[in-house]
């Protein structure tokens, strides 16, 4: 490996290793979301110089060789430090590192110690699968076609008049190869939909719909590593619950009343109609400030224990509020019990994204 190579593989490691001492910063910083490219998200770092041996200016001061005295410069003196005139030097920057949004996910993974999912279902989605379907003059010889060369080799032999049919010795020369060839067709594998629920009504406010953002960005991102392709849908509700686009979802405001049931029944609906448990993945992502009207707690608990938990790998309760009253939505879950597939985690605000993560996917459902 080349100088520049060793020090390019030692940059990344060192970046690397700042992005995860502050990871659980990085997943409060909403400016991340907007940063992404199509495989790429922009993080800024402190500066990272590679350690090296700077040569300083003769007569510059600082201590050579020979005894020292305390309180000399080990160094010399840097342009702007401490008090004087403006001067004429660049200072520390903010690098921005780009960093595959799968290495993120990896570094999240690791910090939080997230299992692989084990997937269920075989149907829509697509993995690569690779097929030996062509024949080509060049190839490794682990792949020559013994079959097809003897082909050429008999066809060239004849046609040049040295077939002897007393005498049927057929001896292949480099011309007369041919190596099987592989192509790569999708194949079907595992199916998954997420499909997040949010109360819209006049409680929730734009710091609730951002915690509900940046949870699910990490959401979405770690579910995508697990699976090929990952189909996405969008439930609001206040009284009435109706799906909706991504922009709606995270944009949309209303008032009146809540009523939680609401988006479990269109949940149940779009479950029955589009996503067989059977053949998908599914997993169920609720957010709510937790006041919900009373009279229809029982109503929701019944949706989610008999339509819901026995279609889901996983459905995840969070609530998004600064309050601690005791007669929230969490509590009224809490009645289920144990059940495997059921998280519940209070989302309070920015700090709690990194453990409310941990929470949900920690169970490699």
């Amino acid at each position: 490996m080349s100088n520049i190579e060793q020090d390019t593989s030692r940059y990344r490691e060192i970046v690397r290793g700042k992005i995860k001492q502050n990871l659980r910063r990085y997943m409060t910083d909403g400016q991340l979301i907007g940063r992404q490219g199509k495989d790429l998200v922009r993080i800024p770092v402190p500066q990272v110089d590679l350690p090296r041996f700077v040569f300083g200016k003769p007569g510059s001061g600082g201590v050579g060789q020979g005894p020292g005295q305390p309180g000399d410069v080990l160094g010399p003196a840097q342009p702007g430090d401490g008090e004087g005139e403006a001067g004429d030097t660049p200072g520390q920057h903010i690098l921005e590192a780009e960093i595959s949004i799968d290495e993120l996910v990896q570094m999240l993974a690791e910090e939080l110690e997230l299992p692989r999912i084990k997937p269920k279902g075989k149907r829509n989605i697509q993995s690569d699968v690779t097929r030996y379907t062509d024949i080509r003059k060049v190839g490794p010889e682990s792949l020559r076609h013994f079959k097809r060369t003897y082909r050429e080799a008999l066809k060239r032999q004849i046609m040049a008049g040295e077939y002897d049919p007393e005498r049927p010795v057929i001896i292949p020369v480099r011309e007369d190869r041919r190596y099987r060839s592989f192509e790569t067709k999708p194949a079907p594998e595992s199916n998954a939909v997420i499909i997040y629920m949010m109360d819209v009504s006049g409680s929730m406010g734009e710091r609730e719909k951002r915690l509900v953002r940046m949870t699910a960005f990490w959401i979405d991102a770690w579910l995508k590593s697990n699976y090929r392709n990952v189909h996405r849908r969008y439930i609001v509700h206040d009284a009435a619950a109706a799906e909706v686009d991504e922009a709606t979802f995270y944009h949309l405001h209303q008032s009146g009343g809540t009523k939680i049931s609401s988006a479990l029944n269109v949940c149940e609906q779009l479950i029955q109609t589009h996503y067989s448990p059977n053949d998908w993945n599914i997993y169920l992502f609720q957010f709510s400030d937790g006041d919900n009207f009373a009279s229809d707690n029982d109503r929701a608990l019944d949706i989610i224990q008999h339509a819901l938990l026995p279609a889901a790998n996983l459905y995840c309760y969070g609530q998004v509020d600064q309050r601690h009253y005791s007669d929230s939505f969490l509590e009224v879950l809490a009645d289920l019990g144990e059940v495997e597939n059921l998280v519940m985690t209070r989302i309070p605000g920015d700090d709690a994204i990194y453990d409310a993560i941990k929470v949900f996917l920690g169970k490699g459902k």
